[in-house]
This record gives structure tokens, C-alpha cells and sequence, in this order.
């Protein structure tokens, strides 16, 4: 695991090395075991290295035979040794034992395509000398970040945007249309950035720059297109363990102490149980609890660990110390991201790295096996899209904005507000509400008219607006799931425990997104994933199903929870303070983006309990805390 940089001049002056080297700095979190350099004529290549296969001999850049191709690498191949043993046959002559080596000797033999024989999570660069020629690609789910951008002095790219910009040729000038975009979705999605001119390479995508100018790629696709498996549900469980099984025992290759990371739910349990089966040796667990009652799940993860026999650690955390955390974000992100899951998530990887460097996850499970309630919601949205309007209007409606104001996680007023200021709208557009932050009238009153008037709505909504063409299908299930998978999973979930994770120096797996496995599931019936009417649903069910008397009964059955945080409480209370100071109206007047009386319309209505405006009010609060366009 490592961060990668680099830069390209367009004048073939020499590659500055201060440049170079100030880039690396940036992301000296991700890598604090090791960095190299390469520096030929125009070119720089560099990286910071978290060390976990062959210790010793992985240091980079790494070149081929005669050093005509060079690579730095950001990642994981969990297929190298069988990629090594086939490059060894075909003649071949490796170096060292690491995964990092096989793309060059790939490169050799297969060009460009040499990223459709990698099973694994990267950012990787690799210089031609020959040819003058940079390959740039990204894993197919986004595990794995990269930046880059093209200014009239270089090609530059990074694994984090705050790498980019030292850079001296890129200005951190803010995306408008991006910003439209984070305060509708709460990220910023692919290939866009929160700086002008600078973007993210998809997931699923190489990048080529030669002869001054870039072009990309898409080497694979999510889809859900072609004929379902016809198979029995006992068929597809037994299948579902056995391909989980193996993409779990592939991850577990690891030169340093692993772990797993167990909230309590379905999909890390999952981990936890297969690593155990898979593993020699006793499976260490970890987990995180807290005070708060209906954010705290970590009665199931010691239920769960103690049926599993595995060495658990679990770490207590006070409301201080979260709010401790608040302050650090902009050290952890480099973009603005509002989900408020990055505390915990940061907390349990900076607890889990006191005992281990690698840590499996569960990350993927929802968006694979429709886990979320929002899938369901969808099929309530088309009942009551069918009550007469002015019932809509005149009673229920009334009636839900009437209900008490709660600040508990996933309270019931929460839930049936969001419910219902989406349920009469398109798939799309209820689903980027009930997941996201501003919808567009909201942002209508938050932004100054000209940034409005320069981004209009289709721009700022053109991931969700053409459903219909979506992959080639029409089930609305599907739909919304491969939507899922390319924003909330790439976008927020992936950015987020890499960000986090990253900035404790410890490298996440996530088994559920081998490529092979989420292959096979898409060709399963979506029956078999979101299962029942709107009476009475199961998501997730052949994932139950296969777990089934492996797990503890109430540990499958248990609703979705996710990992909260109370930050309806905090803005009108302990970060009240902090809060308001961002938000003060001269700040905001001088920034020249938003609409300060609105702002503090959402303040007021807030700590006054006449409305829940948390997601509003932190979403805007990540964005302001962001200092790169500072």
C-alpha cells in the first residue's frame, strides 16, 4: 500500500526534484515505511510506501530488465504469484518477490491490456522510456484513488488531490459545478474535483498521455446486462460461500499482522467468519463503541466474535473524543466529503493500527446484495406515487412535517421527512434526496444566482437524470444498485475508508469487491438480492441465506444501521460554537458563495428543534473546513 506522484513537463525541461519531492511529502501518511524516486530528463516519478509483501526487496520505482520501463504502484495484486509463475515461464527475470513488479513484465507482454489480468485494488503509473509514454490506470470498483490534471507546463498526477496542488503550475481555483455536485450527493463524483481543472480518473479506466496531450480508456464494466443464472436459492448460497470464500482467502496474503474489521453487521461478520475458516491461526477482530446508545453496535460484534472465537479488541470512545476529531478532517480529506461516518471510521482504523498494518473489510455488501433501505423505499414510492395528490398534500404530508424532531440515528421523523420530499419525484432524483444533501430548490437558496445561472440543473444532476439508459436495464432495483456502486460506493464509501484509513497508515481489503465475485452476483436474479412486496421485504436475502447457522440469527435479521454519528446533537451543542464561527455572515460574504440569511435561517431552525437540518448544516461545514482553495 502506498501513494504515488508524479509529473510530466510539456517544454522537456528537466523534472524539478524539489517539485517532486514536496508532492511526496503531502501524502507521507500513506507510506511512511519507505519512498523512491525516479528522475529521467522530463519525468518524475514518486512514492511513499506502506511495506506488506516482501519487506525487503519492494522498495520503488521498480523496472524491468534492461530499465526501459519503469512503475510506481499504489495497491494490492492478490493474484501476483500465479501472475509471476506464468511471467517466470514466458522467460521473464524478477527481482524481488512483490506484486508491484509483475505490471512492468505485464506491460512487456501485453501493453495496455495488461490491466485485465490484475485482481486487485491500484493506482499505478508506468513510464516508457521507448516510447515517452505514460500508462495511468485505477482498479474497477475506485478503491484506489488518482488525480491528475494537464496545465500548460506539465501532466501531473497524484493519489491525493493535496499532492496535486504542490505542484506550482495548479491553481486552487473551486469547481463550481463540483460544488453543486458535493452539496447534492455529499462527494464529489468522478471524473470531477473540487478544483478547477484538475480531475479523477474513473474507476475502471487507464489513462495514456504521449505526445503532450491525454486521453482515457474503460477497460472493464459493471453491468447488469445479459441473462440471469437460472439456479436454485440452496445453489446460489452454497455458491455465493464458496466465491466469498476464495476472494476472502486471497486477502489474506499479507507479510505483516492482519485483522478484521467488525461492526456488528452482516457484511463485516461475514469477513470475520470466512477469515476465521480461511486463516491458521486465531483471527483477530476489532471494534469500536460508544455512549451513544442508537449509534453503538457493539454488543453484536462481541456476540459475534465470541460465537467465532476470535481475538477480540474493542475501544470505547466518548463523545469528547469524536468531537476531538472534528478539527482533524481537513488533515484527513483532501476533498470535502459530508458524510459524518469518517469519524468512527478513522477512530476504529487508528485503533486497529496500534495491532495490525492490514485490515479486512466489509465494504461493497450493500450495493451487491441491495442492503439498503432506500431499495425498498422505492417500491413504497410507486404505492404512494399512486395516492391521490391531494391526499399527499393535504394529509400525510402535514402530518409527517408534524411529527417531533429527533436528534437520534435514523430517527423516525428523520426518515419519514426525507420519505416523503422525495417519494413524488423520478427513481433518480428521490434517490439522490433521500441519500444526499441539498436537492435543487434547497440549492436554489443557498448559492449566489450567478453560480446557479453559470451550473444549471442538468449539469448538476446528469448522473441521475438518465436512468433509463442506465447499463441497458429497467429493473428499478438494478438500477438504483449499479447507481449506488458507481457514486455512494466509489464516490463517498471507498473515498472515505481510504482517507481514513490511509491517514492511519493502515491498508483495508474489501473482499465483497473482487471483481471475479461481483461478476457472478450480477447474474444472479434480483429476487434473490431484494426479496418481497412492499408489505414485507429482505435485503440482502441470498447473503442471509448463505450465512445462515454461521452467524447469530439476530446478527443476519437485524436492520441496516450504519455508521452515525450524533451530529444533529452537536451543532446545537458542543459544536455550536465552531459552528457559528464558520458560519458567521461576514466569513460567508467574504467567501461570495453562499446565501448567508439562508445559513442562518438553517442555524436557527436547527438549534430551535423546529427542523432537522444536520445533514444540511454539516455537509456545508466540510465544505468550509476544506483548505486547499483557501
Amino acid at each position: 500500500m502506498c501513494g504515488i506522484i508524479g509529473f510530466v513537463n510539456l517544454d522537456q525541461q528537466p523534472a524539478n526534484q524539489r517539485i517532486a519531492r514536496a508532492m511526496n511529502d503531502a501524502i507521507t501518511h500513506r507510506g511512511p515505511d519507505d519512498e523512491g524516486f525516479y528522475f529521467k530528463s522530463q519525468t518524475a516519478l514518486g512514492m511513499r510506501r506502506l511495506s506488506i509483501i516482501d519487506l525487503a526487496g519492494g522498495h520503488q520505482p521498480i523496472s524491468n530488465e534492461d530499465g526501459s520501463v519503469w512503475v510506481v504502484f499504489n495497491g494490492e495484486i492478490y493474484n501476483y504469484r500465479e501472475l509471476r509463475e506464468g511471467l517466470l515461464a514466458r522467460g521473464h527475470t524478477l527481482r524481488t518477490n512483490s506484486d508491484t513488479e509483475t505490471i512492468v513484465h505485464l506491460y512487456e507482454d501485453y501493453g495496455d491490456d495488461l490491466v485485465n489480468h490484475l485482481n486487485g485494488m491500484f493506482g499505478f503509473a508506468l513510464w516508457d522510456e521507448r516510447r515517452q509514454r505514460l500508462l495511468v490506470a485505477r482498479d474497477r470498483m475506485g478503491e484506489k484513488p488518482l488525480y491528475f490534471t494537464q496545465t500548460d507546463e506539465a501532466f501531473v498526477f497524484a493519489s491525493e488531490l493535496k499532492a496535486v496542488v504542490q505542484h506550482p503550475s495548479v491553481e486552487r481555483r473551486v469547481n463550481l459545478l463540483a460544488l453543486r455536485k458535493y452539496l447534492q450527493y455529499e462527494f464529489v463524483p468522478s471524473p470531477h474535483t473540487m478544483l478547477e481543472g484538475v480531475r479523477k480518473l474513473l474507476p475502471a479506466h487507464r489513462l495514456i498521455f504521449e505526445k503532450g496531450s491525454w486521453r482515457t480508456e474503460r477497460y472493464w464494466q459493471l453491468s447488469y446486462d445479459g441473462d440471469r443464472l437460472k439456479i436454485s436459492e440452496d445453489e446460489a448460497a452454497e455458491e455465493v460461500r464458496d466465491r466469498l470464500r476464495e476472494a476472502v482467502k486471497m486477502r489474506l496474503v499479507s507479510d505483516v499482522p492482519l485483522g478484521v474489521l467488525l461492526s456488528g453487521g452482516i457484511d463485516s461478520s461475514t469477513m470475520a467468519e470466512m477469515a476465521c475458516e480461511a486463516a491458521g491461526d486465531r483471527v483477530k477482530t476489532f471494534s469500536i463503541a460508544f455512549e451513544e446508545k442508537s449509534f453503538d453496535e457493539s454488543s453484536y460484534a462481541r456476540k459475534v466474535a465470541a460465537q467465532l472465537g476470535t481475538e477480540h479488541y474493542e475501544q470505547r470512545f466518548t463523545e469528547r473524543d469524536m468531537l476531538d476529531i472534528v478539527p482533524e478532517i481537513p488533515r484527513l480529506l483532501d476533498e470535502p466529503l459530508g458524510d459524518g461516518s469518517l469519524i468512527p471510521t478513522f477512530l476504529l482504523s487508528r485503533f486497529t493500527r496500534q495491532h495490525v498494518t492490514v485490515a479486512l473489510g466489509g465494504d461493497g455488501g450493500d450495493e451487491l446484495f441491495a442492503g439498503y433501505p432506500t431499495y425498498g423505499a422505492h417500491r413504497m414510492a410507486r404505492a404512494y406515487q399512486m395516492i391521490p395528490g391531494f391526499v399527499r398534500s393535504g394529509l400525510i404530508e402535514p402530518a409527517v412535517a408534524r411529527l417531533p424532531v429527533s436528534t437520534e440515528n435514523l430517527s423516525l421523523d428523520f426518515k419519514a421527512k426525507r420519505f416523503v420530499r422525495g417519494a413524488s419525484h423520478g427513481a433518480g432524483t428521490r434517490h439522490t434526496i433521500w441519500m444526499g444533501s441539498y436537492d435543487a430548490a434547497q440549492q436554489r437558496e443557498l448559492l449566489r444566482p450567478e453560480i446557479i445561472a453559470a451550473c444549471p440543473d442538468e449539469q448538476v444532476f446528469d448522473e441521475v437524470l438518465p436512468l433509463d439508459r442506465l447499463n441497458g436495464h429497467t429493473n428499478l432495483t438494478e438500477q438504483m444498485m449499479a447507481l449506488d456502486a458507481r457514486l455512494y460506493l466509489a464516490e463517498c464509501v471507498l473515498f472515505k475508508v481510504d482517507r481514513a484509513s490511509m491517514a492511519a497508515s493502515l491498508e483495508t481489503r474489501a473482499p465483497f469487491l473482487d471483481h471475479t465475485f461481483i461478476e457472478f452476483v450480477l447474474k444472479l436474479p434480483v429476487e434473490m438480492k431484494l426479496k418481497g412486496q412492499i408489505s414485507g421485504w429482505t435485503g440482502k436475502y441470498i447473503l442471509k441465506k448463505a450465512m445462515r447457522g454461521r452467524l447469530p440469527d439476530d446478527v443476519i435479521d437485524r436492520p441496516k444501521k450504519g455508521f452515525g454519528m450524533p451530529v444533529a446533537k452537536w451543532v446545537k451543542g458542543e459544536l455550536r460554537s465552531l459552528v457559528r464561527d464558520i458560519f458567521s455572515p461576514e466569513r460567508l460574504n467574504r467567501r461570495g458563495l453562499f446565501n448567508a440569511a439562508y445559513v442562518q435561517r438553517l442555524l436557527d431552525e436547527h438549534e430551535r428543534g423546529i427542523a432537522d437540518h444536520r445533514k444540511l448544516i454539516w455537509t456545508l461545514l466540510m465544505f468550509e473546513m476544506w483548505p486547499l482553495a483557501k
